[in-house]
């Protein structure tokens, strides 16, 4: 396991000027100090999620680097390294260019992760898909069991919460255990990915599962504590092995002199990396929603989305609800309407569940990401002093 996880992925240096700005953006409550005095983060109460770090005025709390073990890795001719990006990560990487917010820099992101020496390049986008399948597939089965259907006794109750933001997972761990049964049992794209990189990978490319160094580029500080939960391990060997942020990753490309802006764009390796637009919309707020009620109404109903909109679970608002009546062809197209709740910002989180606990709600499926905005919005991206 990576010693980051031990010392705790965010921290406040001796630096701290004693502000205090930081205290009121965390979620959880784990920063101590007041403001005239030195700040510390109990991480106990941290779920890593890196929003005090991208919101401090002084730019005094850090996260920890896992750079060094990956350079050492590109360097070990022992070593086969592939890397994976997350979406969110193309749409920001730019900014550390000098490009403006909301360029993407895929191509060129691909083409310098190449430079850098890894031996495969990968999008996370194909694992998006597969996590929509299977959180949409999951959310099927819960509602089968809902209405009675014969043969899905053994499936989880309803609502079903969404599982791919790990800060929301050892928040609803930390604070909330008995609401974990209605969560997904779904990994991450990120450790869906991994899982495939350690396994199935190493069988096409007839590698020893040992030798794979497993990389994600991520938007996300967060990540860097689920790679190292000591359940991820699909191959006997540490599913994913390191975790940059977007910010990282630039620092990279400017330490070995790439000139990111003058690249040829590249596409990324199409191994495992075919994808759908449905992946590309998880890295904002309600995306994840919307991919899973597509898949979920398309194989319910047997009808094609094409003129379907989900315009409802969109928009900025912490807590979003919307209410999609979805007609079951295995029940006589019967409309079952499925009610839905997106959750940004993991402090908006804890009534939600105290009233699903209570019996308050009658929602559906729940998507929380801990990020506001979703994770466009992460520990990991870019920071603007100037804005």
């Amino acid at each position: 396991m990576n010693s980051v996880a031990a010392e705790g992925i965010i921290s406040v240096t001796a630096l701290c000027k004693s502000c205090d700005h930081c205290t009121p953006i965390c979620p959880t409550g784990a920063i101590t100090g007041k403001l005239g005095e030195q700040h510390h983060i109990d991480q106990k109460k941290c779920i890593n999620c890196g929003q005090c770090l991208i919101n401090c005025p002084s730019g005094i709390i850090k996260d920890q680097s896992m750079i060094a073990e990956i350079k050492a890795a590109l360097t070990d001719p022992k070593k086969f390294v592939v890397v994976q990006t997350a979406p969110a990560v193309r749409v920001a990487l730019g900014e550390e260019f000098g490009k403006e917010p909301g360029y993407n820099a895929k191509g060129k992101m691909f083409a310098s992760l190449r430079k850098l020496g890894f031996d495969k390049v990968y999008d996370t986008e194909f694992t998006a898909d597969l996590t929509i399948m299977e959180e949409g597939t999951e959310l099927i089965n819960r509602v089968f069991k809902a209405v009675g259907q014969p043969g899905y006794e053994e499936s989880g109750p309803l609502p079903q919460f969404t599982s791919c933001c790990p800060a929301w997972i050892k928040y609803a761990e930390d604070n909330y255990p008995k609401i974990l049964p209605h969560l997904s049992t779904a990994k991450s794209p990120q450790q869906m990915f991994g899982a495939l990189a350690k396994t199935y990978l190493p069988q096409k490319l007839n590698i020893d599962p040992a030798d794979v160094y497993s990389v994600s580029v991520m938007p996300c500080t967060a990540k860097k504590y689920e790679c190292n939960r000591p359940e991820m391990i699909s191959s006997g060997h540490q599913d994913v092995d390191a975790v940059i942020t977007t910010r990282e990753l630039a620092q990279m490309i400017k330490d070995v002199g790439i000139d990111f802006n003058i690249l040829v764009d590249e596409q990324a390796d199409s191994f495992i990396g075919q994808s759908t637009g449905a992946a590309t919309i998880f890295g904002v707020t309600g995306g994840v929603m919307e991919a899973a009620l597509r898949t979920a109404y398309e194989l319910l109903s047997g009808q094609t989305l094409d003129k379907i909109e989900l315009k409802a679970v969109r928009g900025l608002a912490p807590v979003r609800e919307a209410t999609v009546p979805v007609p079951i062809k295995a029940l006589g197209n019967t409309v079952f309407p499925v009610k839905v709740a997106i959750i940004t910002g993991t402090k908006h989180v804890g009534q939600v569940i105290e009233d699903v606990l209570a019996g308050k709600l009658d929602y559906h499926f729940i998507e929380v990401m801990n990020c506001p905005g979703g994770c466009i919005n992460g520990g990991g991206q870019p920071i603007r002093r100037d804005a």
